[in-house]
């Protein structure tokens, strides 16, 4: 669960305790573990839910409610108390606080103020310098048109990253309307994008699991509607829940846009912390990465993170050099895979990814490499295959003995 803190809510009142529900499930930086109606129950619920956080809300009974907070405070010091309270009373906010409160916030509350608070608690239980490294990863893979390649990269970045026993890995296909994820794993789902959003305030991290359909590489796939006249029921909230639920829940996160670069699109482009853009070697795409580098310009932050990915390096039909298509779009290229039709066309057909079918061959490795980068894992530490370290070690370990070499 990375740096996500996991909280338990107490609040009498139906009405607050749902607003406060509504507002934390939409953020990425905490879970909802459970919540109680009762004072009186509380402390059970934290000693058998172990949470990292203890909302207390203090309107109903302040002096029931302090002494609670006392309570949790003696019992469970790992637990932070959090409490919440209409009243500015400085008598109050001081009696909290001696009974053991880390934060005291006001109601009506704010988003940014208890943002602010749960991110306090974060770094006093992480550490500044932890905290980030702990959180999930959001890949973004979008393609500069249609048919460069990037759901075939989503999806074999996936299984690659999944390879990695310590990681835990979900593929969303946010192509909701010809998304084919499903058909490049070979897996029939019983669940879709649909099911998870609409049923999202009612899920925990047992029943989400159960709506993604595990592959056997290792991978949690979340596909796009059976339906195409489904696509209207997701909204960018749904999806901004849904992403802020599956970071909870995954080391890392895939996301496979669309074409269209709609508003859901949209929504992962401004979470993600890479965007990957794949493109290849013809004017057509070229043309198209320095519209959608422009368009992105509008989007504070999301330039920053594109990574140009050149895919079908090698094909012989006057590819233009990377030197020109680098002045071209006016950035560096972050990564090159290589042309290997026959390989690609192979697993496609099959429903196999490559970490399976050709653990050996060039372009496996190509993508195993640039898994290592977006990890964090140097060139030369990927290539020295130090066990346990990198993607190229762990595929290496695939290939059966007496196999030959890598595939050129």
């Amino acid at each position: 669960m990375g740096n996500v803190l996991r909280l338990a809510l107490v609040d009498p009142n139906d009405t607050t305790r749902e607003s406060v529900k509504s507002m934390l499930l939409g953020m990425d930086l905490v879970w909802l573990e459970a919540e109680c109606s009762r004072y009186e129950f509380f402390a059970d619920v934290v000693s058998q839910t172990h949470p990292d956080i203890g909302l207390v809300a203090l309107d109903h009974d302040a002096d029931k409610a302090l002494a609670l907070v006392n309570k949790l405070n003696e019992a469970t010091p790992d637990c932070s108390i959090l409490v919440v309270s209409s009243s500015t009373d400085g008598g109050l906010i001081l009696r909290a606080m001696r009974a053991g409160a880390k934060e005291f916030l006001t109601r009506p509350v704010r988003i940014e103020d208890l943002l602010d608070a749960l991110t306090r608690i974060s770094e006093r239980r992480f550490g500044r310098g932890e905290s980030k490294s702990r959180g999930s990863t959001v890949i973004a893979v979008a393609g500069a048109t249609g048919g460069v390649g990037s759901t075939s990269l989503a999806v074999n970045l996936g299984c690659v990253l999944a390879a990695n026993e310590k990681n835990s890995v979900a593929l969303v296909d946010l192509d909701l309307c010809l998304g084919d994820a499903d058909v490049l794993l070979d897996t029939i789902p019983d669940y879709t994008l649909v099911d998870v959003a609409q049923n999202i305030t009612r899920l925990d991290f047992t029943l989400l699991k159960r709506s993604l359909t595990k592959h056997s590489s290792g991978l949690f796939l979340l596909p796009r509607p059976v339906q195409m006249e489904d696509m209207s029921l997701i909204s960018p909230d749904d999806l901004q829940r849904v992403i802020g639920l599956l970071k909870a829940t995954f080391s890392h996160l895939v996301l496979d846009l669309s074409k269209s670069y709609n508003a859901i699109d949209m929504v992962a482009l401004a979470t993600a912390d890479h965007v990957l853009m794949v493109t290849q070697l013809d004017l057509p795409c070229l043309r198209n990465v320095v519209r959608l580098l422009t368009s992105f310009g509008q989007m504070p932050g999301v330039t920053e993170k594109v990574r140009v990915i050149v895919n079908r390096v090698g094909l012989e039909c006057g590819q233009i050099s990377l030197k020109k298509a680098q002045e071209t779009i006016g950035r560096e290229i972050f990564w090159q895979l290589p042309n290997d039709y026959r390989t690609m066309v192979e697993v496609r057909n099959n429903g196999i990814p490559l970490v399976e079918q050709a653990p050996r061959a060039a372009i496996t490795l190509a993508i195993a490499h640039l898994a290592d980068a977006l990890s964090g894992v140097t060139r030369k530490e990927a290539e020295a295959g130090e066990p346990g370290l990198t993607s190229i070690s762990r595929l290496l370990k695939l290939w059966p003995k007496g196999k030959g070499s890598p595939a050129k």
